[in-house]
């Protein structure tokens, strides 16, 4: 991965956080972590 591949994809992700703090009230945020955690738990079962 180029610099500036790596530079890109921060700021689509950032521009993506943005717009859900902005418009969806970390609706979005709070869905992807609940989903994160819920694979780490899954995951330490496999353990």
């Amino acid at each position: 991965m180029t610099n500036r591949i790596a530079i890109v994809l921060v700021l689509l992700i950032l521009a993506a956080v943005a717009y859900d703090v902005q418009n969806n009230d970390h609706g979005g945020l709070l869905f992807l972590a609940r989903k994160l955690l819920d694979l780490i738990e899954y995951l330490a079962f496999w353990r």
